[in-house]
């Protein structure tokens, strides 16, 4: 397990600057928290230490009012995410660990070049993991993000009792604006639920261990039921009413369905899976595919269509590369 002693010391010697400390353990959210999380087992004295070290960040609550992948097109968002610079990188990370990319993805069934993508996508192959400290990210969006107050609310909690218990240094750990931490962006609850080891030393460090990361990664996508061997989308024609694409991300209808709509996949697609009907603001104009179940498996890690597409689309170039 990874300590945190040094932060705890930090804050009871007043070695921590409060200048900058905005004392969460007073906000009037924080003794109903402390007590869930002490009832768990956690020392009371340490989460008012913890939270009241913890720095409210304001640049936080305006990036997380306009996250990029609802405001840019399809078209802009390859710009970001498909280049070649970020393809040339990705073939040196799968180069540099594809010892255990083979393992996991022989464990697993799920492809090299999909995690590769993820953690790609996710911060440039652990070139950019965030530079927030997790619990100022954290402390900031449960007491001063109503919107969302629930939702990280709960994920504080998860991350305090996981470093309490010697799993994660609370004070040390930096990641994005919404508490996403190490190569493969997992939130606390992720973290708790799918971060795995891949040594087997009792470790499970997903910011500096690739290893960790990949195998962490692969066993989210088997969680939530990737299917080996499957596709993921397929390009179609459409003459249709686009109401069609309103459907959402979760695939609910037959291929005959969608094709009598006027969405006609231009491969064939063998089964009787479900699909989702996806349209794209394309660079030539719109776009339009049919999801299948691999799809949706990936906008489970985020919940964006061009998310997906840009992970499917990255791990297409990379497979590729490494030909």
């Amino acid at each position: 397990m990874i300590r945190q002693t040094g932060f705890l010391l930090a804050v009871l010697m007043g070695v921590v600057p409060m200048s900058a400390v905005a004392d969460y353990s007073s906000h009037p959210s924080a003794a109903a928290l402390a007590d869930r999380v002490s009832a768990r087992g956690v020392d009371r004295s340490w989460i008012d230490a913890v939270l009241a070290e913890a720095t409210k960040q304001d640049s936080i609550l305006k990036a997380i009012a306009r996250p990029a992948e609802k405001s840019k097109p399809w078209s802009a968002y390859q710009d970001i995410f498909l280049t070649d610079r970020r393809t040339q990188e990705g073939v040196a990370f799968w180069q540099s660990n594809r010892a255990a990319l083979d393992r996991v993805s022989a464990e697993t069934g799920v492809p090299a070049e999909i995690i590769v993508a993820i953690i790609g996508v996710e911060t440039y192959y652990g070139r950019i993991t965030g530079s927030y400290r997790v619990v100022d990210a954290l402390s900031t969006l449960a007491f001063d993000y109503p919107r969302r107050s629930k939702f990280f609310t709960k994920e504080l909690e998860i991350f305090l009792e996981l470093a309490y218990r010697g799993e994660l240094p609370v004070g040390e750990l930096k990641g994005s604006y919404a508490g996403a931490m190490g190569l493969g962006q997992f939130m606390p609850s992720s973290y708790q639920a799918y971060a795995k080891d891949f040594e087997g030393d009792g470790v499970i460090d997903i910011w500096t261990n690739p290893q960790d990361a990949i195998m962490s990664v692969a066993n989210y996508f088997v969680a939530h039921g990737w299917r080996p061997g499957e596709d993921v989308i397929t390009a179609a024609s459409f003459t249709g009413d686009a109401s069609l694409f309103d459907a959402g991300l979760k695939p609910k209808m037959s291929i005959a369905e969608v094709a009598q709509q006027g969405l006609v996949p231009l491969q064939e697609v063998t089964g009787n899976a479900l699909v989702t009907p996806i349209k794209f603001e394309g660079k030539q104009g719109d776009e339009y595919w049919v999801g299948l179940h691999n799809f949706y498996v990936i906008t489970r890690y985020n919940h964006s269509a061009m998310y997906a597409m840009a992970v499917h689309q990255l791990s297409g170039a990379l497979r590729a590369r490494m030909l």
